[in-house]
């Protein structure tokens, strides 16, 4: 079940908000400019299925968000506990970074937790199967996958070069809970 989650930057250990209504979480995160959607595969995914299957499941949304806002690429991930490069993954994305660009996340199956660091709040979402969120371009934020992670993700991008991240320095981050899926 999707969830949002608002704190204080300067108390991570009190939740000033919190719920699993996705039009209510898509409303609130509406209001910081966030795009929050629920979408539905038009075709059956099967397991092992290709990139290519995946995205044509979803070929019908990902082409109005593309058109929408001119993105031009897109991919599939993929990460699951057995990643020989899980952890070192999980912390590269866990240090607090911008992007030049909205990062795009639709996920197809499992989940992650993105966390915003909007002026003095801080701001956790947690995505499953069937949520896309749109961060926008120079907003604060870290992504965790949790030690053990589980998800398919189509990313979408207006650079062709995929995830640029500036990463900023501050260990905020560190102070705030993890993802212990």
């Amino acid at each position: 079940m999707s969830r949002l989650r608002i704190f204080n930057e300067s108390d991570a250990a009190n939740v000033v908000f919190e719920s699993h209504d996705h039009a209510s979480i898509a409303e609130r995160l509406g209001h910081e400019g966030v795009r929050f959607e629920r979408w539905a595969a038009t075709a059956p995914i099967q397991p092992g299925a290709t990139s290519d299957e995946v995205i044509a499941a979803y070929r019908s949304d990902i082409d109005r968000i593309m058109a929408e806002k001119n993105y031009q690429a897109m991919d599939v991930i993929s990460l699951s506990a057995e990643h020989p490069q899980k952890e070192a993954l999980r912390q590269k994305f866990l240090n607090e970074h911008r992007h030049c660009e909205d990062e795009v996340r639709f996920f197809v199956a499992g989940s992650g937790l993105f966390t915003l660091h909007l002026d003095t709040r801080v701001i956790e979402v947690l995505c499953e199967q069937g949520d896309l969120i749109s961060v926008p371009d120079n907003t604060r934020h870290w992504f965790d996958m949790g030690p053990n992670p589980h998800f398919i993700a189509i990313r979408i991008f207006r650079n062709v070069e995929g995830w640029v991240a500036d990463f900023t320095g501050d260990d905020i981050a560190t102070r705030f809970p993890r993802y212990e899926n």
